[in-house]
């Protein structure tokens, strides 16, 4: 099987090149912005069809979700219409296509985890242009899975733990919001999961959550992220949304039920605690 993974410098990307040599009878194209235009319906049908792929992997999306809201149209090409390019494409070839969304298709007034058929409202730019792309993908293409996740971080890139740790050593104090709640996702988990629905012999498709298992709050892991990293001179101190406006409206509640990946697929997921300090522990951070 021949696998197209788009984005594939981000933090997934690179998280599933580094164990895609584990996946015997599998080879994959890894493409970042540079090698392929995935907003160019033409050099994505050359590309798929010049490499005779079997399933992409689109990881590649629009994640700046404050800046989204002046930029809407890049959002909405990369977000919206990109994975339609994409699906198009490898359906022409009787393919597949495994396609990352995230929590902020939902509204994030609910306070019970979120399941794959529990209505969608986006709140920002980015949620709407991804959920925009969900549902272009399903239509260009039968034979799709869509993943969504939240909370990404891994030791590459920009993410929140990797922001929590430079504060934490630059600042003695750090107001972090406790009203909004969900489930971190390490990207490694993440990776590990897609590659198992990417060769399972059975395929199911439809629209899958995955992210660790737990909820907590953006200051709570926070403290976790500081106490595991051994970091005590910053006090951290609890404080509202409204108190640390943004320009995209955050989901406040977006933790997601798991049941049918681990159902459908044998998905383990691990707990989020477990998965940060083996972040860390990669990171060199763990204390």
């Amino acid at each position: 099987m021949k696998i197209l993974v788009t984005g594939a410098k981000g933090q997934l990307g690179t998280e599933i090149r580094n164990i895609a040599d584990n996946y015997e009878g599998c080879e994959f194209v890894f493409t970042d912005v540079e090698e392929l235009d995935i907003t160019d319906g033409t050099a994505v049908r050359a590309a798929i069809n010049a490499n005779a792929i079997d399933l992409v992997i689109n990881c590649a999306a629009y994640t700046a979700v404050d800046r989204a809201e002046d930029d809407e149209n890049r959002a909405r090409v990369l977000n919206g219409e990109a994975p339609v390019l994409l699906a198009k494409a490898v359906a022409e070839r009787g393919g597949e296509i495994i396609h990352i969304s995230t929590d902020y298709v939902f509204g994030g007034q609910g306070s019970t985890p979120y399941s794959e058929d529990m209505p969608t409202g986006p709140q920002s730019v980015y949620g709407l242009t991804k959920l925009n792309g969900e549902k272009g993908v399903i239509a260009a293409n039968p034979h799709h899975v869509i993943v969504r996740t939240a909370w990404l971080y891994s030791p590459y890139g920009n993410n929140f733990v990797k922001t929590m740790l430079r504060l934490g050593r630059e600042r003695d104090r750090l107001g972090v919001v406790y009203d909004q709640i969900g489930s971190p996702t390490y990207a490694a988990d993440l990776a590990k999961a897609i590659l198992k629905i990417a060769t399972a012999k059975d395929k199911v498709y439809g629209i899958f959550h995955y992210s660790n298992e737990g909820a907590v709050s953006w200051y709570d892991f926070t403290k976790a992220i500081h106490r595991l990293a051994g970091i005590t001179d910053c006090e951290v101190q609890p404080i509202l949304s409204k108190e640390y406006p943004t320009p995209a409206k955050r989901p406040a509640y977006s933790v997601f039920n798991k049941a049918k990946i681990k159902r459908v697929y044998g998905v383990s997921v691990p707990y989020w605690e477990d998965s940060l300090c083996e972040c860390l522990k990669r990171m060199g951070e763990k204390n």
